[in-house]
């Protein structure tokens, strides 16, 4: 459950640092925090952060406030797991985890053109794998940890803003939907995991075996059996029920994943029509296929 920390904003100081992993978004969310008021530092020394953290609590003009602090520490990162639980002891603290999976963070590099902060001694997949392994004592001290592969520019600022802005707004939450193949693994960032592999399988039937889930012909197909429909309704059902339950705890984004033999016909298919459920329901809803092209 996310912190919740109480009191008026006239007399509650509350700290967030954002932390993760190079090529996650950190300067697009620090940037958000700033839209929202924040007084924001980009790379403290570490050395800094306890005297930075009384500063904010003792500051009249300072409510909130948000810094980033991330590999380019160096070796001085390992002390920051210890100082984390003592600043919080002080002053009300959440610590944000970003991150995003092998692919994305590969692509951003190459878009880019930067090089990893671990150098260049090394290929970019080696940087990534080694800061995974430096970051995770932090990365467990974490919450909310958000997973930025899913996200643009834009949606990345508004989930920032709706969790953090103040509890006086009603919260909301980003519910991503994705469809996959269990023969290529499910997907990591999974927080709901459906199996419909128990559907008639149309990669059977030869008209049918190079066309996605949404092809009407193969939708009509798969909805063609009475099975289909009842679980989309009660699995519909369910998550309306759930969502807002996950909104309660603190949740800015929840990730449901329905997966097939091979990702590219019935859980591209429930996928979409869980989608168009969650949305007429009023739920903010995204919708991806990982596997629908391999």
């Amino acid at each position: 459950m996310v912190p919740k920390f109480r009191g008026s904003p006239a007399t509650q100081t509350e700290l967030v640092i954002i932390t993760g992993l190079s090529g996650s978004g950190k300067g697009t969310v620090l940037k958000a925090f700033e839209d929202v008021g924040y007084y924001s530092v980009d790379n403290l020394p570490i050395d800094l952060i306890p005297k930075f953290a009384q500063l904010a609590k003792e500051a009249p003009n300072i409510r909130r406030a948000a810094l980033v602090v991330d590999i380019r520490e160096g070796a001085a990162l390992e002390r920051f797991p210890a100082m984390f639980k003592r600043i919080r002891r002080e002053v009300p603290t959440r610590l944000l985890f970003l991150e995003a999976d092998e692919t994305s963070l590969i692509r951003r590099f190459s878009e880019t053109r930067r090089p990893h902060p671990l150098g260049i001694d090394q290929s970019v997949a080696a940087s990534i794998q080694s800061e995974r392994e430096r970051m995770e004592p932090i990365r467990r001290l974490a919450d909310p940890i958000i997973n930025t592969s899913k996200f643009n520019v834009h949606e990345l600022r508004e989930t920032i803003h709706n969790t953090f802005r103040g509890q006086k707004h009603q919260p909301e939450i980003l519910v991503q939907i994705t469809s996959f193949g269990y023969r290529h693994g499910v997907p990591a960032d999974s927080d709901l995991v459906f199996d419909v592999r128990f559907l008639p399988n149309p990669n059977y039937i030869p008209a049918f075996k190079d066309l996605s889930g949404k092809h009407p012909s193969v939708a009509r197909y798969i909805r063609s059996f009475p099975q289909t429909m009842e679980f989309i309704e009660r699995i519909s059902e369910l998550l309306v029920y759930l969502i807002p339950h996950y909104i309660e705890e603190g949740k800015s984004y929840l990730t449901i994943s329905f997966g097939c033999t091979g990702g590219r016909h019935r859980s591209v298919l429930i996928a979409n029509e869980i989608q168009k459920r969650l949305a007429s329901a009023g739920f903010r809803v995204k919708e991806t296929h990982r596997d629908v092209r391999k």
